[in-house]
């Protein structure tokens, strides 16, 4: 080991961070090896550059002045290429022959919520309090049972959660999942820089200060764990991709994937239209041909603002991070080290200084990289973007209660309605504050509930459909 250790002293030194091992004969031989295994882990060669051109900025007027708005398939629109029921068959007879699987993205922990806990445990079920991690399960449950095949959930950790999110689904039998099924994978990280300086932060004396690398390390971290030549070995083709803060989400949505697949898309995503210019969700927008996302913070003013003559917003796309993705783009990604750039966010971080001692920064002190998987969309050479319903697609977790928006109340009550509406529309009466929830291996859409219920039926009570 101690030839490895000098090899990788002068590295660091060669990039003026022997500070690194500063130290080094304090520590146990655990420590020695946690130290060494980080620093090997590290493209200090990548830092230098990434650093360097910390000062690098992007022209966001230049490119708000440019967007437009993108080639999107609409809600109720008549003059659409591909019928919502042409794309709904496609989609399901892509999931009958085990094209799809589903990327889960559960690299974040509650802290927003006041939950010290990986989100996807965070409980949500209105009725049943399941947690997140259990709603996703049961939806994908949904669709295996609907169409007779397997198909896999990847959930993307990170070091954070990694370890309690292993745990909770071994405690709760893969809530459901076979081993096959569930595959677990951490995505990587970054180290943080000082923003003055360019020296690695340490965290303590064997520790570096590292930072989960994005939601766009999932492309590096699919490949270096062997997860896309495991998925092209059972026959997948596409990956169904959603957060798991989102519990609306309809795992491996037929609809959806049929819009891909006819479209011959290579990245397809889905939006909602805006309720207002700045609303705090990326936009998806049209830049020289191609599908971009500018953050709601980097959009201009003027540009958030601009409007069709009838008064609707030209830029009306918010993100919500649902998308279909072509295996094969993933891989033909996956083979360039550089194919999505890295983001730079000021931060303040916790550091050891010389002495050793725990300095806790009152004002953002660090440089923070990471990617998003979203630059994913300008690499396409096809793309599209399609349309869908907030009340259906979309209602995240985010905020603890007493904030603005997607606090667990507001997700609670979108899952209400949602169900309410299901069974109303099947005639069954409701009582104005009973709280419904439908578990989707009970029924996984509305046509289900009409065949499973029939009226007349009134429910009184909060009630749960499983």
């Amino acid at each position: 080991m101690q030839d490895a250790v000098e090899k990788w002293m002068a590295i660091v030194q060669k990039h003026g961070q022997s500070h690194v091992f500063q130290f080094w004969n304090r520590l146990s031989a655990e420590e020695q090896q946690q130290l060494a295994k980080q620093v090997q882990s590290i493209d200090f060669s990548q830092l230098a550059s990434l650093f360097e051109g910390s000062e690098e900025s992007v022209d966001w007027s230049e490119l708000s002045n440019k967007a437009q708005a993108p080639d999107a398939i609409r809600l109720n629109d008549p003059n659409v290429a591909f019928s919502a029921k042409d794309a709904f068959d496609c989609g399901e007879q892509a999931i009958r022959q085990g094209k799809l699987g589903m990327i889960l993205v559960a690299g974040g922990q509650g802290t927003r919520l006041g939950f010290d806990q990986p989100k996807g445990v965070f409980r949500i079920g209105p009725v049943s309090n399941r947690s997140l991690f259990s709603m996703h399960a049961d939806s994908l449950r949904a669709a295996t049972r609907r169409y007779g095949v397997s198909i896999p959930m990847f959930v993307m950790t990170s070091p954070a959660t990694d370890a309690q999110t292993r745990e909770y689904f071994a405690q709760n039998r893969n809530l459901g999942l076979s081993e096959e099924d569930l595959v677990t994978f951490c995505q990587g990280t970054m180290p943080a820089m000082d923003a003055a300086s360019g020296k690695v932060l340490m965290e303590s004396p064997s520790s570096i200060a590292l930072s989960p690398d994005g939601h766009g390390g999932i492309v590096a971290a699919l490949d270096r764990q062997g997860i896309l030549q495991s998925a092209a070995a059972r026959g997948i083709e596409h990956f169904f991709y959603a957060q798991v803060d989102n519990p609306l989400v309809r795992a491996c949505d037929p609809t959806l994937i049929g819009y891909h697949l006819l479209s011959r898309s290579q990245m397809t995503t889905q939006v909602v239209s805006k309720r207002f210019a700045k609303e705090k969700v990326g936009n998806v927008v049209s830049i020289d041909g191609r599908t971009h996302i500018i953050e709601y913070s980097d959009l201009t003013e003027e540009a958030a603002q601009r409007t069709h003559p009838d008064g609707g917003l030209q830029l009306w796309a918010g993100n919500i991070a649902i998308h279909v993705l072509e295996r094969s783009f993933l891989q033909q990604a996956a083979q360039k080290s550089d194919c999505l750039p890295f983001h730079r966010a000021m931060k303040s971080v916790p550091f050891l200084d010389h002495s050793g001692d725990v300095v806790k920064p009152k004002a953002p002190n660090a440089i923070k990289f990471e990617r998003f998987v979203f630059d994913l969309l300008p690499l396409a050479e096809r793309s599209i973007v399609v349309e869908g319903n907030p009340a259906e697609v979309f209602a995240p977790v985010k905020n603890a209660e007493g904030s603005a928006t997607d606090t667990p109340t507001t997700t609670r009550n979108a899952l209400v309605q949602q169900h309410r509406q299901w069974l109303e529309q099947a005639g069954i009466s409701i009582e104005e504050n009973a709280k419904v929830e439908i578990n989707p291996n009970w029924a996984l859409d509305a046509e289900e509930v009409r065949q499973k219920i029939q009226p007349p039926f009134h429910i009184q009570v909060d009630t749960y459909f499983a």
